[in-house]
């Protein structure tokens, strides 16, 4: 099953730089190139692709805004928003849209490949879905295939009382991007409290999908600094 991919960026240099990119993941190929939000919409009309990278930061219109126009016309087209953009409201705003993934800049190859590997495995299970004489825990298995995954194309663990998927998702996206950080710097990159990001962070060390560090200082208690396990 091959998967055709249409990249947005509106610098042609990182553009060509996300093809190499997609071309370096076996199964999947690029089939066009667009620049602006018009263009994006205009490629997938005529290209049909499966699969749209898509940068926020467009010349004419936000790359949000070309994601709901595109489901505002109908188009299933997937979608994995690639920006520097780490806010709370822009990556609610594209889970609200329907975004398979959000992959924040800048990334290396191997973190697109895995996006890309989780797309195709849930192109698969909708793909085995709908046949008459499917077991009924067979369709079930590939239902839950679909559903069952987060940004990081791993089975979304059920979040704590009073914790949002969206806040989670922007919590990790923040740690993407930083590398390390701690509560006080997650909080001022995605726009919430200390308290709450501190509550996300050690929630994602008790599940194992961040690690902690003990950074100690000259004065007072160490600051516990969080990365991506």
């Amino acid at each position: 099953m091959s998967v055709d991919v249409l990249v947005v960026d509106d610098d042609f240099m990182v553009a060509s730089i996300h093809r190499r990119f997609v071309e370096r993941v076996p199964g999947f190929r690029v089939v066009g190139e667009a620049h602006t939000g018009a263009d994006a919409l205009a490629a997938v009309d005529r290209l049909r692709p499966d699969l749209v990278l898509l940068d926020v930061h467009l010349p004419d219109v936000s790359g949000i805004e070309v994601l709901r126009r595109l489901r505002a016309a109908g188009h299933d087209v997937g979608v994995v928003i690639i920006t520097a953009a780490r806010e709370a409201d822009t990556v609610r705003a594209a889970a609200a849209g329907g975004a398979a993934h959000y992959l924040v800049k800048p990334f290396a190859s191997e973190d697109l490949a895995a996006r890309l590997a989780e797309f195709l495995r849930t192109r698969q299970a909708l793909a085995g879905l709908g046949g008459a004489d499917a077991d009924q825990e067979d369709v079930q298995a590939d239902i839950d295939a679909v559903f069952a995954r987060s940004p990081q194309g791993a089975p979304r663990a059920p979040l704590p009382k009073g914790l949002s998927p969206e806040t989670a998702d922007a919590v990790l996206a923040a740690l993407a991007h930083g590398g390390e950080v701690s509560a006080t710097e997650c909080a001022d990159a995605i726009g919430v409290s200390r308290v709450s990001a501190r509550r996300y962070l050690e929630h994602f060390a008790t599940t194992g999908r961040a690690a902690v560090r003990l950074n100690y200082g000259t004065a007072g208690r160490p600051e516990r600094r969080y990365r991506l396990s």
